[in-house]
């Protein structure tokens, strides 16, 4: 059976190094820092609703370390902001086994927002996209809060930019090994821009705002959204009819309710909203469509992250109670 090497320990690297570990599927997890020195002492450590696992992950400190093979499989879950300097980390960095480079692997993109298939393909020839629906938390190094059942999250996996169903199907097996609902999407750009709008949920979190308040601004970043994508001929995937309600019970001591953009400015680490905002205002620019409420949020939350702010600092932009808003629920 051939490796997955994971790239990152986050959420997601973390929790599916741990699942694939669990399977006995092989997989050795590349982490940095303290990161990686907590999950090589202590393993990663998962909390579930009914009590804590313990797995001890074979991790390493680089790629070199992991001395890649051609049989491998590289999986990127590294966030979206990290991507490009991932990649370029990697690709070229030789295989142990004399075969060639990182870069004739296969590699699985597992990130928000719609770069990284592009910064991949760049290097690598073999891309699959991977869009991950997974309520997952992550605050401290080596520890993932996992609260879903009966899968740990959905994943929808297709070849970019055409299909490649040799490979679909075989990583669609590893991760329901993982116990994710695996499946295969036709049109990965497609779903992963019906992830970014979903994931305009996650920007709005890290505002000083009510509920009711978040959840006006949420809708209208979404319409815009939705207008920015149709003006410029970029389809979105319809709500998929096949993905598994997920129960998402309560784990002891955990208070949910904070999505991913907010853990990463709680933690001070670099924000992704540049890829999620960002990327409706870089598509409206590119296509002379006006973006004012994602562009808004971009600016807004990237100035935040640059001067170390922390979530609940900022109140929503004031687009949201200007002519700006109504003009878009007209458009809408």
């Amino acid at each position: 059976m051939s490796r997955y090497i994971v790239i990152g320990a986050g959420a997601v690297g973390a929790l599916l190094a741990a699942q694939w570990t669990i399977a006995k599927v092989p997989v050795t997890l590349v982490a940095r820092g303290r990161t990686h020195d907590v999950i090589r002492r202590s393993g990663v450590r998962v909390r579930r609703p009914e009590g804590d696992d313990v797995v001890a992950v074979p991790t390493v400190a680089s790629i070199v370390e992991a001395e890649p093979v051609a049989s491998d499989t590289v999986v990127l879950a590294v966030k979206s902001q990290d991507a490009e300097t991932a990649i370029a980390e990697i690709a070229w960095v030789p295989l142990a086994d004399g075969t060639g480079t990182v870069a004739d692997l296969p590699i699985l993109t597992l990130q928000n927002g719609l770069a990284s298939e592009d910064a991949a393909l760049r290097r690598f020839d073999r891309v699959i996209g991977v869009s991950i629906g997974i309520p997952a938390s992550h605050l401290e190094p080596g520890v993932v809060v996992s609260p879903a059942r009966p899968v740990v999250g959905v994943a929808w996996i297709g070849g970019y930019p055409a299909s490649q169903p040799g490979e679909e199907e075989r990583h669609r097996g590893a991760f329901a090994r993982a116990q994710f609902a695996a499946l295969i999407e036709p049109d990965i750009v497609a779903a992963k821009r019906r992830k970014l709008i979903a994931n305009l949920r996650n920007v709005v979190d890290v505002f000083d705002a009510t509920i009711e308040q978040q959840d006006h601004a949420e809708a209208a970043l979404v319409q815009e959204a939705r207008r920015v994508f149709a003006a410029a001929g970029l389809a979105v995937a319809p709500p998929p009819w096949d993905a598994p309600r997920l129960d998402v019970a309560d784990v002891a001591g955990h208070e949910p309710g904070h999505l991913s953009t907010w853990q990463s400015f709680a933690r001070g680490a670099s924000s992704e909203v540049d890829f999620l905002s960002g990327e409706i205002a870089l598509i409206a620019r590119r296509h002379g469509i006006d973006a004012p409420l994602n562009s808004a949020v971009a600016r807004e939350l990237g100035a935040l992250a640059a001067r170390g702010g922390r979530p609940g600092e900022v109140p929503l932009p004031p687009e949201f109670a200007s002519g700006s808003l109504t003009r878009e629920r007209v458009r809408a």
